[in-house]
């Protein structure tokens, strides 16, 4: 099982790539922005593997920006906080920039949500 052990660098950027360079870290924070709570939720949306998931959803929860609800047992929420609300910007112009540069111009998906909250919640 991946762990989440912090980063040293001293580049913020560095820092950052340690825990969000992660593709499923990425894609599990996206779907939560966009109203995924549950585990099964998030198998289904992402065709994760249980053990993938298991594993970032614990990462995601050592670095602070997912809480599980309640924290033991079945049928918990995982719930994203202040810290992970903060990232909504990020989200907005890496979506941003991608829909602008790795796309074809024909092939340009939506923008992304607007509807996503600008701060914690």
């Amino acid at each position: 099982m991946k762990t989440y052990r912090p980063s040293r660098a001293p580049c913020p950027v560095g820092r950052a790539a340690r825990l969000l360079g992660d593709r499923w870290v990425l894609l599990i924070l996206r779907d939560a922005f966009l109203g995924a709570e549950r585990f099964e939720e998030f198998v289904e949306r992402l065709d994760i593997n249980r053990a993938a998931l298991t594993s970032r959803l614990a990462i995601l929860q050592e670095a602070g920006l997912i809480r599980r609800d309640p924290p033991e047992g079945k049928r918990a929420r995982y719930v994203l906080t202040d810290k992970a609300h903060a990232l909504v910007p990020t989200f907005t112009a890496l979506a941003g920039w991608s829909s602008a540069h790795l796309f074809a111009e024909s092939e340009r998906p939506d923008r992304w949500p607007q509807a996503l909250p600008e701060s914690g919640g």
